[in-house]
Parts: C-alpha cells; structure tokens; sequence
C-alpha cells in the first residue's frame, strides 16, 4: 500500500526543485531587460498621465495648495472663447490636413513605385523632411514664405499677382491655418508614402494581370485592385493622421504661436498656454482630458466605420 501511495504521489509531484529554479532564473532575466523600459515608462509617462486625469478636477497653480474643483473646470470650457476658438481651429486643421497628406503620399508613392529614372533619389529626397530637424525646418520655410521678400510671393509676382493681392500668409489670419496645414503635410507626407510604398509592394502582381485581361485600363486597375488591397493601410495612415492633427502644436510654436489673433490657436497649444503660461494647471488638465475622449471617440469611429464598409 505504501509503495502505491508513494507511486501516486510521484506521478503528481511538482517540477523538480533544480528545473524550477531554471525555469525562474530565466524569468528574471527575461524581465530584467524590460525593467528599466517599463519602470521608466511608469514614473515619466503613465504616472504623470493618471495624475493629469485627477488634476482635471482639481485646482491647483503649482505653487499654493491643491483644492477640490469638481466639474468647475469642464463648465468653464463652454466660457472660454479661446478654447472654442482652439477646438474649431484643431477641427479645421485636421479637415483639411488628413485629407491633404493622404491624397499626396498616395499620389507619390504610386508615382515612385514606378520604374522611373532617379527613383531611389527621389524616394530619399521626399523622405528627408521627415527626418530633418524641425526647428531648421521651420527657419526655411518662414524664409520660404516670407510675405515682403520671400521666393514664393517672387513667383507669384513674376506670374502676374498684383502686389497688393498677394497672399502674407502666417502674418494673415485668412492664410496663417493654410500656411500651417501646408508645413505639416510637406513635413510628413514623406513618412506616409514608405508606409504606401511598403503596401502597393505587397499587392499580389496577378490581380493587375487579371485585370488587363478582362480589359481593364489604369483607373479601373486602380480604384477596384488598388484601393480595396490598400485600405487596411490607409485605415493604419487615417487614423495616424488623425491622432497627430489633433495633437498638433511644434509647427504652430515655431510659424505662428497660435496667432495671428487666435486663428491658428489649436488645442494642445491651448493647453500649453494654460499651464505654463497661466499656470492654471487644473483647467489645462480639463483641456487635455477632453482632448484625449475626443481623440478616442474619433478613432473608434474610424475603426466601426471602416469595419463596415468592409462588410
């Protein structure tokens, strides 16, 4: 009876000590390559978040002891012409920025997928704004635009503008948004054509060829073969555009600073303003909460919507 016990309690034991250990050498490891990533992400990233989401409630200037606000601050949202004045302006650029970038990296990425000569020139060469320094960026293209002396209101008088009809564009609030959306896609639209590169590359060359059978030319090839084969990219780049437009503020800090007035005044600038500025840190955390459930609602109806229309 003892021999069957002990039978019954070996084939039920536990991994042995030695393999245990193993096995828990190897987790630690595994985890102590992440560690420094996770616990740096947890203090600088998601902890100031989390407290951001509470400060919302609350006022506070920094400096004088943090007081319960309530729902203060999201009723003085529906006061605040500038923050009506930054939600309409973020809505505008985004409008008119998605639709701008996507159009031209789609446009470009079709054009250089061709065998074309100096392609791979031209691929860096509509990459490198991408990857060039922001800052620099914005210096040359205020020369660029440069409503007295600039070399684009040159061209424009050499083509017969009347001088006085010429576009000042930042120094304009009627041109400042379009000079802003202008930098925005010229900067990344570079970006977004590799990411069309990448999906035009993976199309299955069998589905033109079948096309050109049945007698298809180049728009019909293009809008029933590559349109349907890039949406899931273009679902991936609509919503990366969208969540960058809304969070829009380095190219209005270095072209406009929000003005002329307030007509390039977005939110995340708007929120720069409050709480550094201000230092109302409270009603600028009440901008960023309500920043963040816009950028979610507009994200979740692109993903229901696009899953519709793929059904």
């Amino acid at each position: 009876m003892s021999s069957v016990a002990d039978m019954s309690y070996d084939s039920s034991r536990a991994v042995p000590a030695p393999r245990r250990s193993a096995q828990w050498r190897k987790v630690l490891v595994a985890y102590s390559f992440i560690a420094p990533n996770f616990i740096g992400f947890t203090i600088f990233t998601l902890g100031p978040i989390l407290f951001s989401f509470a400060l919302a409630f609350l006022h506070w200037d920094g400096s004088n002891p943090i007081t319960f606000a309530g729902l203060d601050n999201f009723w003085r949202l529906f006061s605040d012409p500038s923050f009506i004045a930054a939600l309409w302006n973020t809505i505008l650029y985004t409008v008119l920025s998605v639709p701008l970038t996507l159009v031209c990296a789609l446009a470009l990425a079709i054009l250089l997928n061709q065998k074309i000569p100096g392609r791979n020139f031209l691929r860096t060469a509509m990459f490198f704004p991408y990857v060039a320094s922001l800052v620099a960026v914005a210096v040359v293209w205020n020369m660029l635009f440069n409503p007295e002396m600039g070399p684009v209101n040159m061209v424009l008088y050499t083509l017969g503008v009347d001088p006085r009809h010429l576009p000042r564009w930042a120094a304009d609030k009627n041109w400042a948004m379009i000079t802003v959306v202008l930098f925005g896609a010229w900067k990344s639209v570079g970006y977004y054509m590799v990411i069309y590169l990448a999906g035009l590359q993976s199309i299955n060359r069998d589905l033109y060829e079948a096309a050109s059978i049945d007698g298809a030319g180049a728009w019909q090839k293009f809008r029933f073969v590559t349109v349907p084969q890039l949406a899931p990219t273009t679902l991936f780049i609509t919503v990366m555009l969208t969540i960058q437009s809304f969070k829009v503020f380095d190219q209005i800090y270095l072209l406009t600073q929000g003005g002329p007035g307030t007509s390039t005044l977005v939110l995340v600038y708007h929120i720069y303003n409050q709480a550094f500025l201000s230092w109302d840190l409270g009603y600028s955390s009440m901008v960023a909460l309500v920043l963040f459930l816009i950028v979610l609602a507009v994200t979740l109806i692109q993903f229901r919507f696009t899953r519709r229309a793929a059904l």
